[in-house]
């Protein structure tokens, strides 16, 4: 049965850290009972933890999940890692071209189970926003034991004729944010007016408020790079998500421009039994009025776990 909504506060634990091997230590931060059901969330290309609104994760907390989120290496608060990127290896990748990436998706996604053996979980239920849908789809294929249910948002399966980045948006996005804290601020809000959902738009002062949050908590361009690298050079995961027997959770925008919603339709059709749910002026991020609905949907999932 659903874990009923709870409208007491929920408290978060302060940041932690966790090494996770390799050299890597990732920060984390949990919301809820630890006794509830364990939820995961990881988030997307040079995106904090933050980018999860603790708004969201304190009604994920009252639905009956114990959430934990985290910066994935190279973002935030968690390690950086070193190997240099030029934009000629990233050129290179993006037209399919053989290029050595610092590290990859499985990298990433071992990460997270590392993360879940600090915690002392033998497994959760994850959800991947984006780059972490893509890593929540690693982690179900190669650590199956580890993955109660899966939901995958506004991602792609890593074949390249789906899920494909509108042409507008690359040369904004490997234009730079700027050192400066102000001008971060300034070219994030362009971005984000560009892939953000326009039947849900934020105003200036929410965008200001995530760009100058993401600043603080620590941004590397390099790291960004490297996180690009292990997206363009992902392999094709169709088929394997074919062998997936684990409840699983499709959503993605109509209006995403970063990620073609073909992407979130063909995860879907390639995991057997899967849920698609597609949302009319959606775009590439989680606006606060689908809070909500996008928690329903997660617990429903979750619940497919127990039957």
């Amino acid at each position: 049965m659903s874990a009923e909504p709870n409208p007491l506060p929920v408290a978060a634990s302060r940041e932690l850290f966790a090494p996770v091997g390799r050299g890597v230590e990732l920060c984390y931060q949990t919301f809820g009972d630890p006794d509830g059901d364990p939820l995961l969330l990881v988030m997307g290309l040079g995106g904090p933890m933050t980018w999860w609104d603790a708004e969201l994760c304190e009604i994920l907390a009252r639905r009956g999940f114990f959430v934990v989120r985290y910066d994935n290496r190279d973002t935030g608060r968690s390690s950086r890692i070193p190997g240099r990127v030029t934009r000629a290896t990233l050129v290179r990748a993006a037209a399919g071209g053989r290029v050595r990436a610092p590290y990859s998706i499985t990298d990433l996604a071992d990460d997270a189970v590392g993360l879940l053996d600090h915690l002392g979980l033998d497994s959760a239920h994850v959800a991947g926003v984006s780059m972490g849908g893509m890593i929540v789809q690693t982690m179900a294929i190669e650590h199956p034991d580890r993955v109660r249910s899966l939901t995958s948002i506004m991602s792609t399966t890593g074949k390249r004729t789906v899920g494909w980045q509108h042409p507008t948006l690359l040369p904004v996005l490997l234009g730079g944010r700027g050192p400066s804290r102000d001008a971060y601020v300034a070219q994030s809000k362009r971005v984000w007016r560009l892939i953000g959902s326009p039947g849900y738009p934020l105003d200036d002062a929410a965008l200001e408020s995530r760009a100058a949050e993401t600043y603080d908590r620590g941004v590397s361009a390099s790291g960004v790079l490297r996180q690009m690298v292990a997206v363009l050079t992902q392999p094709d995961r169709g088929a394997r998500l074919r062998s997936l027997r684990v409840p699983s959770l499709v959503v993605h925008g109509l209006a995403d421009k970063m990620v073609h919603a073909s992407g979130g339709r063909a995860t879907a059709a390639a995991i057997r039994g899967a849920e698609l749910v597609l949302i009319e002026g959606m775009g590439h991020d989680l606006p606060p009025a689908l809070f909500e609905d996008l928690a329903d949907a997660i617990r429903r999932t979750a619940d497919r776990a127990r039957t």
